[in-house]
């Protein structure tokens, strides 16, 4: 299916109005083609060719019994999902807050993404410097520490990246199954995971993950900086990230 392309100030003509047609919804359970059509202000075939769009990504559901449309489950399994990375955002600040304190470095939240991490929170360390602008709000997860520390304590995440493989970002970057397999086990057995030049040349960080009540990883906390800053820190600040990922996991998940 081709979509309007055309722009209107920097934003996707279509995709704007998609959005308008789903705030349509706020004042009605149900809605048909025409009456949808008549509030955006535009064509019928306009509106079929978004509403089919919409049903096939599941954000909009077709009654087959009143053959008029509603608000589909992805976007109520969208929502859960920006509430709960909200709570756990609210939730970790003051623990970032004290571990960036007791450090002075860098200090990350990241959630598992597909095969990758999302930072959702990053603290930047006390002298100012922003080591971590060019790295950005998503990485691989084999590159990085948060990744390593989430995907040793969740199977199901450490295959998604397995099946995703193991592109080279940076030159220490994992490359091979067995390289992330002994990545993980070293995570297991020190309680964290450590990365060194695997997604920047001359940073490193040092992660500890964030577990529910069954043991499985939900997120993970983290500090950065250069790396001969961060690896003489390790034995002081390990005990600081594992003791505040263990603190949020028992304010969100026991």
């Amino acid at each position: 299916m081709t979509l309007d392309r055309t722009t209107v100030n920097g934003c996707v003509k279509s995709v704007s109005t998609a959005f308008e047609l789903l705030d349509c919804f706020r004042g009605a359970h149900e809605l048909g083609v025409s009456d949808l059509a008549r509030r955006l202000g535009v064509a019928k075939s306009t509106v079929h060719r978004l509403l089919t769009t919409l049903c096939i990504r599941g954000l909009v559901e077709k009654n087959a019994e009143t053959g008029l449309y509603q608000l589909g489950l992805h976007l109520l399994e969208l929502g859960q999902l920006a509430a709960s990375r909200f709570q756990l955002s609210q939730s970790a600040l003051p623990l970032l807050e004290d571990v960036r304190q007791r450090t002075g470095c860098t200090v990350h939240l990241a959630v598992p993404e597909g095969a990758d991490v999302l930072y959702v929170e990053r603290l930047h360390s006390l002298n100012g410097v922003r080591l971590f602008a060019n790295v950005g709000r998503r990485l691989p997860a084999h590159c990085a520490s948060s990744g390593k520390a989430i995907a040793a304590f969740d199977p199901a995440f450490a295959e998604l990246r397995l099946a995703a493989g193991f592109p080279a970002v940076a030159p220490s970057t994992i490359r091979t199954p067995a390289a992330w397999d002994r990545a993980l086990d070293e995570t297991r057995r020190r309680g964290v995971a450590l990365s060194r030049d695997e997604a920047t040349v001359g940073l490193m960080s040092l992660a500890a993950p964030v577990r529910d009540r069954a043991g499985r990883a939900r997120a993970a906390i983290s500090i950065g900086g250069p790396a001969r800053d961060v690896a003489h820190r390790i034995e002081r600040s390990a005990p600081l990230v594992i003791l505040a990922a263990n603190k949020l996991a028992r304010h969100l998940y026991l």
